[in-house]
């Protein structure tokens, strides 16, 4: 049972950080010191779509799993466990994709006007 409650809550996890992924450069423009975290979570995440690194919540997850007498999750991994037909179609994991990216960039870009508005203040 433990390792059960342990294989939730690393998806809850991971969820969250996908989230965070999507959305943190939006909580940026707020919380103006965790632009940092958001660029390394940028990086994490991208880095295991497109270069394939192996995320540890998905490990962990897994390891819950097989302690628990569940099976693992498919090679393919997390996201197109979770999500990939779930929450949108096979078919649009690419457009799926781009649209994260234009959202991230669309965080950064607010969260740089946002920082030269700010300084140009202070000037004036």
């Amino acid at each position: 049972m433990p390792y059960r409650v342990l294989a939730d809550a690393t998806v809850v996890v991971h969820l969250l950080f996908l989230g965070y992924v999507v959305a943190g450069g939006f909580l940026a423009w707020r919380r103006r010191r965790t632009i940092w975290l958001h660029a390394a979570a940028v990086a994490w995440g991208f880095g295991t779509v497109l270069i394939g690194i192996d995320c540890p919540l998905t490990h962990l997850e897994n390891w819950a799993r097989e302690r628990g007498g569940e099976p693992q999750l498919p090679s393919s991994g997390f996201i197109a466990h979770y999500l990939t037909g779930v929450v949108y179609p096979e078919h649009a994991v690419d457009l799926v994709r781009a649209v994260v990216a234009a959202v991230v960039v669309a965080s950064w870009v607010g969260y740089a006007l946002l920082r030269r508005r700010d300084r140009r203040r202070l000037v004036v």
